[in-house]
């Protein structure tokens, strides 16, 4: 193998393990607030269906928890300005989860994403 398909190999590998760590689907569309429920076994009740976010509420064995996923990063980064500096939440390229702190880390693990404010 030539250097070149092996950097080419090496480029798409790390962008789909990217990709799966920011809880993006792997063919890189966002994922939707059905989709990242049922990663984790729930069946959301929603809540807010807007054009530009949706919210919909979880329960699983884990604990109670809110997902919610933005049309865009500056909508993202806008919603996540605007929450306390003290609140818990798991931060996805285009989505969040609020919870508890020992919730969140538990969804962690499937959803990947960035865990904030939760005491590590």
């Amino acid at each position: 193998m030539t250097t070149f398909p092996r950097l080419a190999v090496f480029v798409l590998l790390a962008g789909l393990a990217a990709g799966c760590a920011s809880g993006a689907s792997p063919d890189g569309a966002a994922p939707t607030v059905e989709q990242l429920s049922a990663r984790v076994g729930c069946a959301p009740r929603m809540q807010v269906d807007a054009g530009e976010f949706r919210t919909a509420s979880c329960k699983t064995p884990d604990g109670e928890f809110s997902v919610t996923t933005f049309t865009s990063r500056a909508r993202r980064d806008a919603w996540l300005a605007a929450v306390p500096d003290d609140s818990p939440h798991l931060a996805g390229d285009l989505w969040t989860v609020m919870s508890r702190p020992e919730v969140l880390r538990l969804l962690e693990e499937r959803l990947g994403g960035d865990l904030r404010a939760a005491g590590r």
